[in-house]
C-alpha cells in the first residue's frame, strides 16, 4: 500500500504519516547516504593546512553539511602548557614523540564521538600527518569505524610564500606569545626542518594510488586529484579549486530605499524612493573614493538594485541568483497584512525563520542553495561590489563571518550602509560604513518566543563554535603539570611538564622541550 504522507507546515515538504519519530534535522544541505567522512590534512608546517581546514569547514557548514575541525596542535597545547623550542618536534625526541602520538589519538577519539554521537557528517583532522605510518594509523581508525577518508595535501616549495605565512600566522600563535619575532621565526623554520627529514608526500601514482586525495600545489597553481569517491568529495575538490589567497576586498550593500520599503511591503519589484536615489549617488561617490582597481559590480535582476548600480556609471553584471527571497503568496504584502490574512504562516515563520518556506515561495535554506554559485564566483574574484537585498545579504554575510543557520535570518543589514569585508588569515574582517542617507528600518528582531526555544542546530567549528552552545567538554588530554619527574632517558633535559595517566591508557611520557 502507498504510504500516507503529511506536509510539514514549516518546510512544506512531505513526511511519512506513521507516527515514527522524525529524523534529527541536523543539516540543510545534501543528506549523505554514505558513511561519514574524515578529511585528513597533509603537509609541512606553514603550508596553509589550517587555513584550508577552517575555510573548507566554513563552506561545508554554510551549505548545511555538519563539519568540525580537530586541530591536533590545539590538543598538544592543552597537554604541554609551555612550549620551549623546536626540540620538541625533533624525530629523535622519543618522549615528545609519545606525547604527540597520544594527542593525535585523543583527537581521533573526539572525531569518532563527533561523527557517531553528535550528528557530524565530516570531521577535518588538521595536523601535519607527514609520514605513512601516521596516515596508516588514521586509515586503520577509519576502517574500524566505517568512515571514509579523503586526504588534502598542501605542497609549497616557494620560500617567500612560506616565510609570509610564518610571519602572518605562526608568529602570533600561543607558542610564541613571549618571544620576539626574530627568535620565533628562527625557531619555527627549525621546526619545519624537523618534519622535512621524515616527510613522505602522498604518492598517487604508486604507494597511495588507492587513496582518495587532492594535492594543492603552490597555493592553487596546480592540482592533482585521485579517486574521488562521492558527491561531497567532488564538491570539496571544486571548492578548493576556486579559492585563492590574493588580497582583495568585497563590498556588500542593499539597494537604495525602495517605494515598497516606505510602505512596509516585502518582495515585489518596485523602484527607488527619493532617498534611495540619493543613496545611489552617495554610493557612486564612495566607490570613487576607494580607488579600487578592476572593481566588479554585481546586482540582482530586480529594478531597485539595477537603478542603484546605474548611478555608479560602471559596468555591472545582473545575477538572477541574487534576487530577493521569494515570499510566494505573501509577495507585496506588509507584515500586518500577512498576520491578518495568513496568521498560521506568520506564526510558523517566527518559530523557525531559517527553515520556514513561504507557500509557493522560498526559505532561507533554499536561498543558501541558490547562492552557492555566487559564493564560488566571489571566491574566484578579487574586488567586488554586490548590490543585493536583505535576505540575500544575510546569507552572503553568514558565509564570510561563519554565522549559523540560527543567526543568519536575524543579521542586521540596514539600508544605505556598505559592509566592507577583508579576508584575513583565518576569517574575515568586517567594517560597517553608513553613507548618512536616512532610510526606513526593515529589520525585525527575533520574537521573544523564538529566543526561548531550543536550538536544533549543530556545532560548527572546533576551537570557538559560533552556531550553538558548546556542550560540556570532556578533557581532551590531561595536563602535564600535576606531577613533576625527571627523565633519565633524555640526559640534560629538565622536563617542564610530566603527564598524568589517562583512565585506561598508558602513561603519555614526559615532554622534553629544551
Amino acid at each position: 500500500m502507498p504510504m500516507e504522507l503529511t506536509q510539514s507546515r514549516i518546510q512544506k515538504i512531505w513526511l511519512p504519516n506513521d507516527n515514527r519519530p522524525a529524523l534529527p534535522r541536523r543539516s540543510c544541505g545534501p543528506q549523505l547516504a554514505n558513511s561519514p567522512t574524515v578529511i585528513v590534512m597533509v603537509g609541512l608546517p606553514a603550508r596553509g593546512k589550517t587555513y584550508i581546514s577552517k575555510k573548507l569547514t566554513r563552506y561545508l557548514n554554510w551549505i548545511g553539511v555538519p563539519t568540525k575541525v580537530f586541530n591536533v596542535g590545539e590538543y598538544r597545547r592543552e597537554a604541554v602548557k609551555h612550549y620551549s623550542s623546536y626540540d620538541f618536534f625533533r624525530p629523535d625526541n622519543e618522549e615528545a614523540m609519545k606525547v604527540r602520538r597520544q594527542c593525535a589519538l585523543a583527537a581521533l577519539r573526539d572525531v569518532k564521538l563527533y561523527l557517531t554521537e553528535e550528528a557530524g557528517q565530516i570531521a577535518v583532522f588538521d595536523a601535519t600527518n607527514t609520514t605513512r605510518e601516521r596516515r596508516g594509523m588514521i586509515l586503520n581508525f577509519a576502517k574500524e569505524n566505517g568512515f571514509k577518508v579523503f586526504f588534502i595535501e598542501s605542497v609549497c616549495n616557494d620560500p617567500t610564500v612560506v616565510a609570509t605565512n610564518v610571519m602572518e600566522v605562526k608568529l602570533s600563535s600561543p607558542d610564541y606569545r613571549d618571544c620576539n619575532s626574530t627568535d620565533a621565526m628562527e625557531d619555527f623554520m627549525k621546526r619545519i626542518n624537523c618534519y622535512q627529514a621524515s616527510y613522505q608526500p602522498l604518492d598517487p601514482d604508486d604507494y597511495d594510488r588507492e587513496l582518495s586525495l587532492i594535492k594543492v600545489i603552490d597555493v592553487g597553481r596546480r592540482f592533482l586529484v585521485n579517486r574521488v569517491q562521492d558527491h561531497i568529495q567532488s564538491r570539496i575538490v571544486y571548492y578548493l579549486m576556486n579559492i585563492h589567497v590574493q588580497p582583495r576586498t568585497i563590498y556588500l550593500c542593499r539597494h537604495g530605499e525602495s517605494e515598497f520599503n516606505l510602505k512596509g511591503k516585502i518582495g515585489g519589484d518596485s523602484g527607488l524612493s527619493n532617498r534611495g536615489k540619493k543613496f545611489a549617488l552617495a554610493l557612486n561617490k564612495f566607490v570613487g573614493e576607494q580607488n579600487l582597481k578592476d572593481l566588479k559590480v554585481w546586482t540582482s535582476q530586480l529594478k531597485r538594485t539595477i537603478q542603484t548600480a546605474e548611478a555608479l556609471q560602471l559596468p555591472y553584471e545582473q545575477w538572477k541568483a541574487l534576487n530577493e527571497i521569494d515570499a510566494g503568496v505573501c509577495e507585496e504584502m506588509t507584515y500586518e497584512e500577512i498576520r491578518e490574512q495568513h496568521p498560521e504562516e506568520f506564526a510558523l515563520r517566527d518559530q523557525d525563520k531559517y527553515y520556514y518556506r513561504y507557500p509557493s515561495g522560498e526559505s532561507y535554506q533554499d536561498l543558501v542553495q541558490r547562492l552557492e554559485p555566487v559564493i564560488m564566483e566571489l571566491e574566484r574574484q578579487e574586488n567586488v561590489l554586490v548590490i543585493c537585498h536583505q535576505a540575500v545579504m544575510r546569507c552572503l554575510l553568514a558565509y564570510f563571518l561563519d554565522k549559523s543557520a540560527d543567526e543568519m535570518p536575524y543579521l542586521k543589514c540596514p539600508l544605505h550602509t556598505v559592509l566592507k569585508l577583508t579576508p584575513v588569515a583565518y576569517g574575515c574582517r568586517v567594517e560597517s560604513i553608513s553613507l548618512n542617507i536616512e532610510a526606513v528600518n526593515t529589520h525585525r528582531e527575533r520574537p521573544e518566543e523564538a529566543k526561548k526555544g531550543p536550538n536544533p542546530l549543530m556545532r560548527r567549528n572546533s576551537v570557538t563554535p559560533l552556531a550553538s552552545p558548546e556542550p560540556t567538554k570532556k578533557p581532551r588530554i590531561n595536563s602535564f603539570e600535576e606531577h613533576v619527574a625527571v627523565s633519565s632517558a633524555l640526559p640534560g633535559c629538565v622536563p617542564q611538564e610530566v603527564p598524568t595517566q589517562l583512565p585506561g591508557q598508558p602513561l603519555l611520557g614526559k615532554a622534553c622541550l629544551t
